[in-house]
């Protein structure tokens, strides 16, 4: 998109804001000031999600060709010269990714104290890296994970059961390495930045019990077969003073406050006062989008003649709990809610996309929303609160024009929104 040194064309800034929070987070920009040099004797490169490949392309653009296997989402391939790139589903796992977990972990198994791991993990390997416990089946797990993607649950929580019925989750990749050393570079796209949730923590030990896995099960009404609840017994998630973690380095080079810190720099530059409300943001995209929403509205009352226009960053992981048989996400989500929050007001714009480019399942990043968006619907024949009572956020914006797609990004922050009052 071409870029504008002004705000006269509003969407347009805002799509520049978002592209320069991708931009950042990119590993073929961010990687290399973290990569040693490469060790001597065998170096094993493994790692999923859906920056992996780039960020394997990124190792041997410094290190050469090396041997290893990563695992990232359909279209999300780079090319590498020594590493091998497998492409699986992602949100829900595919038997492509269980059969690129078993050749992972045979890559692994056998290495000594002298031998070096380099792990490469982003968002996404939670469903990438798929190795059901013993007692689960791969259509169970599927079953889980998109029970789990439907019901409103936080990604803690989800990642929390889907370490506990996995093989490879919860440290357990890092176990599989010992004693070889290894470093996880790792992209955060989880609130708070924390290791143990990037990807279901498959480099790092996790505290968690079966008996929370299971409470998760209650909790968020997750119906599964008896064995399945019984397998959360036999866990093979790795407590963190294990020593088999002992030789492991983690280690976050991207996260989203990087992003949107590089996305609010180029507002101050153009004397746009910015909000940041936190890159950590959870909950119901429609109850964040209300509340945002009142305060847009708030500020959008209170301006005075030459006030400086104000931006309100936020990032995070918002959910939705599937009520209508629509086609949406968290981000198209939370800019339809908003664009009913706002009902047209003038002044203000807003852009919501997901930094990996895929908003819930679809190929669409987000969308934007402009006073007019509620105009450009009714022109359509269009009815904005049916569609967000169906979760049909994607179909609207397609029809009203204001759907972002970016294609594959090839990173992954997490979610990216501005609100620009002015």
């Amino acid at each position: 998109m071409p870029q504008r040194n002004d705000l006269t064309d509003r969407p347009a800034f805002l799509r520049r804001l978002f592209d320069r929070a991708v931009e950042v987070a990119d590993p073929m920009r961010a990687l290399a000031a973290h990569l040693p040099p490469k060790p001597e004797g065998r170096v094993v490169v493994v790692g999923a999600g859906k920056a992996s490949a780039r960020m394997a392309e990124a190792v041997e653009a410094v290190w050469g060709p090396c041997e290893g296997l990563v695992i990232t989402r359909y279209g999300y391939g780079r090319p590498c010269q020594g590493i091998e790139i497998a492409l699986a589903a992602h949100p829900v796992p595919d038997q492509a990714g269980a059969d690129a977990t078993a050749r992972m972990l045979a890559l692994l198994d056998g290495l000594g104290p002298d031998d070096f791991v380099l792990a490469l993990i982003s968002g996404g390997a939670s469903a990438l890296l798929c190795a059901p416990s013993e007692r689960v089946t791969l259509a169970e797990k599927q079953a889980v994970n998109a029970a789990l993607l439907a019901s409103g649950a936080p990604i803690s929580a989800m990642n929390t059961l889907r370490k506990h019925l996995s093989r490879v989750k919860g440290g357990q990749l890092a176990a599989a390495a010992y004693p070889a050393q290894m470093l996880a570079l790792m992209i955060s796209d989880v609130p708070g930045d924390d290791p143990a949730f990037i990807g279901s923590g498959p480099t790092v030990g996790d505290a968690t019990t079966p008996a929370e896995a299971e409470a998760i099960l209650d909790r968020w009404q997750i119906s599964v077969p008896g064995h399945v609840r019984a397998a959360l017994a036999h866990s093979g998630v790795v407590p963190p003073k294990d020593a088999r973690l002992a030789q492991v380095s983690n280690h976050i080079f991207a996260a989203p406050a990087q992003s949107l810190e590089a996305a609010a720099e180029i507002a101050r530059e153009l004397g746009v006062e910015v909000r940041v409300l936190g890159d950590a943001l959870e909950g119901e995209a429609r109850d964040v989008a209300a509340a945002q929403a009142a305060m847009a509205l708030e500020l959008a009352a209170a301006r005075r003649p030459g006030d400086a226009p104000v931006l309100l960053l936020s990032g995070g992981e918002l959910t939705v709990t599937r009520r209508g048989d629509g086609s949406g996400g968290p981000n198209a989500e939370f800019a339809l809610a908003l664009t009913l929050a706002l009902q047209g007001q003038e002044g203000i714009h807003a852009i919501a996309c997901d930094t990996d480019g895929v908003d819930g399942a679809a190929e669409v990043a987000g969308a934007v929303v402009t006073p007019q968006t509620l105009v450009q619907a009714v022109a359509a024949g269009l009815d904005a609160a049916a569609a967000l009572a169906t979760n049909d956020a994607h179909r609207f914006f397609e029809q009203v024009g204001g759907q972002v797609v970016t294609g594959p990004t090839l990173t992954n922050v997490n979610d990216f929104r501005a609100i620009l009052i002015g």
